[in-house]
């Protein structure tokens, strides 16, 4: 596929058709109501709340992506001006609202970029996906899938979203007597919010900004922005501090939990070295639930063994909105790419998902070389620093659709890198184009 149509999450100029996967603030990094570079492709709940974060976006730039559904779109080759058409379809990546992973099909072949998704064995939303993919699929071999690498080392095995729900409920219910503010985005982890309402019968505050967010997907009655009304805060994540809950304790008696899957800070409470050293330690421990059984989890009294105490005020709950190692190994096993690149590219727990899991690709490829940096002993666990190489290529022939026998060739769908840091990612993207870019 020639350079300059399409980009994922990108928003630079030189393409002819931009796709959205979802609203996360790393992913519209040059976005603006001012945006009018080309056709912007999303899905329906998506293009509901766009206006909302950007009030004078050209509605008539949006085109909507049903989920499940193949759309066909045309697009001009910058070297033989010719028409080529191009086919995407949607489908439900279980992240945050109107969060999709696409899959493309062309002359070019096949491509699936996933961006962030999480799918449960134990979730219904994710064996609809699962049906979804396996039968857009049909024949076709993915050349390429571009995967959500968040938490691609084994040392990332975290519970189903079911189970670190309830760990909130349950701390939430050891301390009656306190406040409890929660850290959140400004989209997602509607579903843990739900469930605390349902649970424990309360309603949930949130600011202004993120109850109007609520208001537009739907929910009007669990949500309230009058502090009288409950003692759960759902706070933006950005004001989740030591000090803060240090100051809220002068006044009242209260608790922070920050669910995420990536730890908060890097000194756990009373200086018990060996619930945080490094982000490459055993932080999990995946005995303390089932992954493969959905029944289990109902199963939860006194279930608090992933739960950390970083500080006298806060827990850290591993409830995390992206795929955890063990299901990014279940996934490409599901989909056997002929090559797989990650979408995170540089971050202070990343491997190249080629290192684990090059042997599952359809095409047989050798894990990548590394440079290795020699082992140390962080809370008593062995653990190796790994570099990869970037900016690692694949030939045409690697990537030609096995399900055609034309000549047409793919090239290359160049991943931009995102910098990660242990709270946020700032830049991603993905871009066809016909060479590699550094990001």
């Amino acid at each position: 596929m020639e350079i300059g149509l399409i980009s994922v999450d990108r928003w630079t100029q030189g393409s002819q058709a931009y796709f959205l996967t979802h609203l996360h603030s790393d992913c519209t990094q040059g976005l603006s109501s001012t945006w009018a570079r080309g056709l912007l492709f999303c899905s329906r709940l998506t293009a509901k709340l766009l206006p909302f974060k950007f009030p004078a976006l050209n509605l008539s730039l949006l085109r909507v992506l049903e989920v499940g559904y193949w759309n066909s779109f045309s697009l001009i080759s910058p070297s033989s001006r010719e028409k080529m058409v191009v086919e995407v379809m949607a489908i439900d990546a279980h992240h945050c609202p109107g969060a999709v992973m696409l899959l493309f099909r062309g002359e070019f072949g096949c491509l699936l970029y996933t961006g962030d998704f999480r799918w449960e064995k134990s979730s219904d939303r994710a064996k609809t996906g699962t049906t979804t993919l396996i039968k857009a699929l049909k024949d076709n071999v993915v050349d390429i899938l571009y995967l959500d690498n968040t938490f691609c080392n084994p040392s990332f095995d975290f519970p189903p979203r079911q189970v670190a729900a309830q760990q909130v409920v349950d701390i939430i219910a050891s301390h009656p007597n306190h406040d409890i503010i929660i850290g959140i985005d400004t989209l997602g982890k509607e579903e843990l919010l739900l469930h605390i309402s349902r649970v424990l019968n309360i309603k949930i505050w949130v600011w202004p900004e993120r109850l109007h967010t609520m208001h537009l997907l739907g929910f009007h009655d669990i949500f309230t922005t009058n502090t009288s009304l409950t003692r759960v805060r759902a706070v933006p994540r950005y004001s989740f501090s030591i000090e803060t809950l240090e100051g809220l304790n002068t006044m009242r008696p209260t608790i922070g939990i920050m669910p995420s899957g990536l730890p908060w800070v890097v000194k756990p409470h009373k200086g018990d070295d060996n619930l945080f050293g490094s982000l490459l330690t055993a932080r999990y421990n995946r005995r303390k639930w089932s992954a493969n059984d959905g029944a289990k989890i109902d199963k939860l009294n006194d279930n608090l063994g992933s739960v950390e105490r970083f500080h006298k005020y806060i827990y850290s709950v591993p409830y995390s909105d992206h795929l955890c190692f063990i299901e990014i190994e279940e996934f490409i096993k599901l989909v056997q790419p002929t090559n797989i690149k990650g979408i995170v590219s540089s971050s202070s727990c990343y491997v190249d998902p080629l290192y684990y899991f090059g042997r599952l690709c359809a095409g047989n490829q050798a894990s990548l070389r590394l440079h290795r940096r020699p082992e140390r002993k962080v809370g008593g666990e062995r653990v190796v620093s790994v570099q990869t190489k970037s900016n690692i290529g694949i030939s045409n022939s690697t990537m030609a659709n096995r399900r055609r026998k034309s000549s047409a060739k793919l090239d290359f769908l160049v991943v931009h890198g995102r910098k990660v840091n242990a709270l946020r990612r700032v830049q991603r993207g993905a871009k066809i184009a016909q060479s590699e870019c550094s990001g």
